[in-house]
């Protein structure tokens, strides 16, 4: 519950551009995560979630 908090602190436009800013190794290029749960990370938050192009694993992390 703490990881979503932190999350939903932070303003809905610049969520957004997060969630399209990930890089993807499979792809090798910057994606949009898809299928995301958001988890406590040591320095803010954690997207773990799946790349929209290829489907591989990808996790993005939100520093405070």
């Amino acid at each position: 519950m703490e990881a979503n908090r932190k999350w939903l602190a932070i303003p809905e436009e610049f969520r957004k551009k997060l969630i399209a800013n990930v890089n993807c190794m499979n792809c090798g290029d910057v994606v949009t995560i898809t299928d995301f749960i958001i988890v406590d990370h040591p320095a803010g938050v954690m997207l773990d979630g799946k790349c929209k192009n290829c489907g591989n694993k990808v996790v993005r992390v939100v520093e405070e």
